[in-house]
């Protein structure tokens, strides 16, 4: 039988319902697993390419069968079906859901990175990991969402 990982994933939208974007994001992730929490949702302002709207953003546990691999093909099927378009890197879109974590996996592939590269440098990102996964240490850095954050808040 196929091994259950438990994967840690943020989820964005800055267009459109970006609330009802949220929802079904989260619902269609449910056909390929089983959500075990989520965070709140907190509005962030844009990263990376910051001209663009506001943010919603919220991170979800999901535990399920898929390899990584087999979660970022079902991710893009998701982002698809949401109308996702992939103009601009860092671009304004309907869904965006990153892989965060593959429970203490590391995975180092060409279009896949675990744990996500820029999680340490995204503060919206650690805060709502605080919320779901406080103690949840990172396999690279050896270190917790907490502490990620009290080093973030320290360098800004």
């Amino acid at each position: 039988m196929d091994e259950k990982i438990i994967y840690t994933l943020l989820l964005g939208s800055n267009l459109g319902d970006r609330n009802r974007y949220l929802m079904v994001g989260r619902e269609l992730l449910e056909k390929h697993g089983r959500l075990l929490g989520a965070s709140s949702i907190q509005e962030s302002k844009a990263w990376g390419k910051t001209d663009q709207d506001d943010f919603l953003n919220q991170v979800v546990l999901l535990e399920s069968y898929h390899t990584p691999g087999e979660m970022l093909e079902a991710i893009h099927e998701i982002e698809g079906a949401l109308d996702r378009k992939h103009e601009v890197k860092w671009g304004p879109r309907t869904m965006d859901i990153d892989i965060l974590y593959a429970e203490d996996r590391i995975v180092d592939l060409e279009d896949l990175k675990i744990p996500h590269p820029l999680i340490s440098e995204r503060q919206f990102t650690l805060v709502l990991l605080n919320e779901i996964a406080p103690e949840f240490i990172d396999p690279l850095t050896r270190k917790t969402s907490v502490q990620m954050l009290e080093k973030l808040s320290v360098t800004n």
